[in-house]
């Protein structure tokens, strides 16, 4: 034990820095994005994602424009790509010659604030801090303190077939949980002839969605009991909500049980289903896809349901995010001025800048904002207003990785397992992962 705990340490050092293994010596106190710095002279490194740059780059060329009147410094941009961020920011964060700034998606940043990659911020230094979407702020916390700071979301909501919904004398988007069952009866039913065809495509191993149904009855993944994390899934409360997923699921999909929503947008393109849970960018990557799937510059072409779908809210379904906060690196030599950038890049002006570019901003007060100023976010702005994150857990990654959600839920929708068994099963996976030394 004493070893393990030895060389983790020591590879923390090398990776981050001392600060990363040492206590309140190494860090005297959080760094503060009002103190008054002269940049003169000076240049931060920040690296986003590609996302940046080709979406909203004049929000990035303000908020970088603001900053340098405000503090003389300068901004060196670096965008990067989703394939190999990753392991880039590893091999970069071992030497020297660090990033100030890095971007990351919400679920990676937890391993790096464990790990110590990450300065201390003041929270109260950043606009609409105390109103901060759930789902994203999750990964900046740990022991009361805050790592990084709340960037853009993307939500999950209803997306369902106009054509279909007439046809079966439906009306309008499903108000609520009954309306959402009622809708999908009538689909159904009016679709029987069809023996492909589901009323809601729904995944087996779409455990975003299984847990976010666990989440509306008030259920839990796990949640930390002293210096232990303890399993979940066997409450009350979520084996509600998963009893509740799981009969949905088992009379209303015909999706494969074995499959997760990696592919579902494309199945759904093929005209057999009626409505299905997905990001709202997966409403556009239903109506078209590329002529050549192997080349992604090749034109893109209708599908059978192009024109034909519309988004909603998931009625009393709390959602989970996805996203990305900023953060700056424990080896900057100039934190301050890096977390100055980090406070224009994420105040309201520059959120409104996201909002007109079809992005979620950071905060659950600039929702209603975002979804009457721009129609196309409307569903994802109002579904993030309940939103939910992981365990935030350092080994949380590794029960991703060996699928045991996934593995759960599969056993349940093939009879393998009760709730009850199937959760008992996750919980002690979960324990034993999370607890791991």
């Amino acid at each position: 034990m004493k070893r393990k705990i030895a060389v983790a340490a020591t590879l923390a050092a090398t990776l981050f820095g001392a600060a990363a293994c040492g206590g309140s010596d190494s860090n005297e106190g959080a760094t503060s994005a009002n103190a008054t710095v002269d940049g003169k002279g000076k240049t931060i490194k920040v690296w986003l994602m590609v996302d940046a740059e080709t979406a909203w780059k004049p929000v990035v060329e303000d908020a970088t424009a603001r900053f340098t009147a405000a503090t003389g410094a300068q901004v060196n941009v670096e965008y990067q790509q989703w394939a190999n961020h990753l392991t880039k920011l590893d091999a970069t964060l071992a030497g020297s010659d660090v990033p100030d700034v890095v971007e990351l998606g919400n679920t990676e940043f937890s391993k790096y604030v464990f790990n110590g990659g990450f300065a201390e911020l003041n929270k109260g230094d950043f606009e609409n801090s105390d109103t901060w979407l759930s789902g994203l702020s999750g990964a900046c916390e740990l022991d009361g303190k805050t790592y990084c700071v709340p960037y853009y979301a993307g939500a999950r909501v209803l997306i369902y077939r106009k054509d279909l919904f007439e046809k079966a004398g439906v009306t309008e988007a499903p108000k609520t949980y009954a309306d959402f069952l009622s809708t999908a009866e009538k689909l159904q039913t009016g679709n029987a002839a069809d023996k492909k065809f589901s009323a809601v495509y729904m995944p087996g191993q779409y455990w975003y969605a299984a847990m976010s149904w666990v989440k509306s009855n008030g259920g839990e993944i796990a949640k930390k009991d002293g210096d232990k994390w303890v399993g979940q899934l066997s409450s009350p409360e979520s084996q509600a909500g998963l009893q509740k997923w799981v009969d949905m699921t088992k009379k209303y999909s015909k999706a494969d049980v074995t499959k997760n929503e990696n592919e579902q947008a494309g199945i759904f393109a093929q005209g057999s289903g009626g409505m299905f849970y997905g990001n709202a960018w997966e409403q556009g990557v239903a109506e078209e896809v590329r002529k050549d799937p192997n080349d992604p510059n090749s034109p893109l072409v209708p599908t059978k349901v192009k024109g034909k779908l519309a988004a909603a809210p998931m009625p009393e379904i709390p959602s989970f995010l996805g996203g990305s906060n900023l953060g700056v690196t424990q080896k900057s030599a100039n934190k301050e001025l890096s977390a100055q950038w980090i406070k224009y890049f994420t105040d309201a002006k520059s959120m409104e800048g996201l909002i007109k570019a079809s992005a979620l901003p950071n905060s659950t007060a600039l929702l209603d904002k975002a979804a009457t100023e721009n129609p196309k976010i409307a569903p994802a702005a109002l579904s993030a207003k309940q939103s939910w994150f992981p365990p935030n857990a350092e080994k949380w990654a590794d029960v991703e990785k060996g699928n045991v959600l996934q593995t759960m839920l599969t056993d349940i929708l093939t009879g393998k397992k009760s709730v009850a068994d199937g959760a008992k099963w996750a919980d002690e996976q979960i324990n034993a992962t999370l607890n791991e030394a």
